[in-house]
């Protein structure tokens, strides 16, 4: 239920953003590479009247499938049978690869990603990362001819393949799990599937998206895809509780297989999502530096994404329902305030006591008027994950100087009081939080001390 009778007054929201205007001292921002790649071969979903449907095997004789793109944002792609040998990736189409988007915008080369020349040039993909191959060449290298036999094998069950690790709990669950969702969300629901032109931007959107059933770190060990507090493997299995992990060494068995390029796996339905492609764009490369601007983007402006972040809706359902919360219809106007005190990044001492003298005050006077108002000052080195969840789903208002725990806001419930405020260093600013407020349907501010 929307909260019509709790919203903020203007003056509510100055109080907020005066109170919060202090000193603090803040370290440099760093961004992580990562890529991931979802592929999916058992989904039954119809896609502009295509079927994906799969077996186990391709039968001896038979003619392989070829490739498709059923969509496309830089750094997304959804393909219908997409293949693999030795590590590359073969789009196999008897057209020339201009029927195909920039190869430089679907995938790169797996690296840490620095913003000078060399280190730009050296992620640019080679025909190791992604190729063409014609039909008549597959058959010849794989086997598919009549007198040879059958090695093309289909993996089965819906894979997400991670193809380089991002540890970063902000970029793994707001940027790559967030795009990812809101690609396929958008790829799989009734506004894409009938391609209208004329896009109408639905309430809600109804999404026949699969289910993920594999996780392929195909360049991370056991441990360096997780993040250090662990809220990566917590997320990851909440929202995807039937999900496998395989890890670098797993996917080496799939590369030393093949490695003489005479067997293929093949992947009826795949989808791409790569960091550095994404950077190429013109959403995430010119204005917001954020990867899943582009996903995000692209499925709204085809009228697949509804505004109010209704299409998040079931991974963060899934997420504060194996952490043991709650869902009450009437929810408290409830800010929660990240404290970093003892951190790299916090407020000088005196402006955070302050700030929450003043918040406490305010907070009380709403409840002597009988306005279900709640403070909770959050220290979340203290608590435990399931504590963390629970309590950021029930929060209207959070607020905290810009670092990780403001990631948490993707446990918010949209409703139309809900708001991220987030305090920089002087003059600093960065898209992170933002963005993905805004893509998520709730309202950001972003304030200095100088308010």
């Amino acid at each position: 239920m929307f909260l019509s009778r709790h919203f903020l007054s203007r003056r509510d929201a100055v109080i907020i953003i005066i109170v919060a205007s202090v000193f603090y001292f803040v370290s440099a921002l760093y961004i992580f590479p990562s890529t991931l790649s979802i592929t999916s071969s058992d989904i039954k979903s119809d896609c502009n009247g295509v079927h994906f449907n799969s077996s186990s095997l391709v039968s001896q004789g038979s003619q392989l499938p070829p490739t498709q793109v059923i969509a496309h944002a830089p750094g997304w792609t959804l393909f219908r049978d997409l293949y693999m040998a030795n590590g590359t990736l073969y789009i196999l189409s008897s057209n020339e690869s201009s029927h195909f988007p920039e190869v430089r915008k679907m995938i790169s080369v797996s690296m840490k990603a620095e913003a000078n020349p060399e280190n730009i040039a050296a992620r640019e993909p080679t025909e190791h990362q992604m190729s063409f191959i014609t039909p008549d060449a597959a058959r010849r290298r794989w086997g598919l001819n009549n007198d040879t036999t059958v090695r093309v094998s289909t993996v089965g069950g819906n894979t997400v393949r991670f193809h380089a690790c991002c540890a970063h709990y902000y970029h793994f669950v707001a940027e790559l799990l967030v795009g990812t969702k809101a690609f396929l969300h958008g790829a799989f629901s009734t506004p894409f599937l009938r391609s209208s032109p004329h896009i109408q931007r639905p309430l809600y959107t109804q999404s026949q998206q699969p289910s993920f059933d594999r996780a392929i770190f195909m360049h991370s060990d056991s441990k360096s895809w997780r993040d250090g507090p662990g809220f990566n493997a917590y997320f990851l299995r909440a929202a995807f509780p039937s999900i496998t992990v395989e890890v670098s060494d797993d996917w080496q068995d799939r590369v030393d297989l093949t490695s003489d390029n005479t067997r293929a796996w093949h992947f009826p339905t795949a989808f791409l999502a790569d960091r550095s492609s994404a950077f190429r764009g013109d959403a995430c490369g010119s204005r917001t530096q954020r990867t899943a601007a582009e996903a995000w983007e692209f499925m709204v402006s085809r009228g697949a994404l509804d505004l109010f972040g209704k299409w998040w809706d079931d991974v963060r359902t899934a997420v504060t329902r194996f952490a043991g919360g709650s869902f009450d219809e009437e929810q408290e106007v409830r800010i929660a305030y990240v404290s970093r005190q003892g951190g790299r990044r916090s407020l000088i001492q005196e402006d955070h006591e302050r700030l929450v003298r003043e918040l406490t005050s305010l907070v009380a006077k709403k409840r002597a008027l009988n306005k279900p108002w709640a403070l909770d000052v959050v220290e979340a080195q203290r608590m435990s994950k399931d504590e963390q969840v629970r309590l950021f789903s029930k929060a209207t208002i959070l607020l905290g100087v810009h670092g990780n725990g403001l990631s948490h806001l993707v446990l918010m419930n949209p409703q139309p009081a809900s708001t991220v405020i987030e305090i920089f260093y002087p003059e600093g600013f960065a898209h992170d939080y933002e963005w993905t407020t805004r893509a998520l349907g709730m309202k950001h501010y972003g304030i200095w001390n100088d308010t």
